[in-house]
């Protein structure tokens, strides 16, 4: 799974601190997951897109590689 994370986060002005701090996550989750080293859970997508008003699917993707 791809994530188009940090350009939403940077595009509303939140800080990865920001953005952990009101997802009741650490920073070093934040990181991990723009990095696509780490999926977030279904709950926490869904408070991320809640929050900047998107979809899940705004936010997170399937590359070719998952599809298979």
């Amino acid at each position: 799974m791809q994530n188009k994370l940090e350009e939403i986060r940077k595009k509303f002005n939140y800080s990865q601190e920001k953005l952990a701090m009101e997802m009741n996550v650490s920073r070093q989750t934040i990181i991990s997951i723009e990095k696509n080293r780490y999926n977030p859970s279904l709950p926490l997508a869904l408070k991320m897109a809640k929050k900047f008003n998107l979809t899940v699917e705004d936010i997170f993707y399937l590359n070719s590689e998952d599809e298979k």
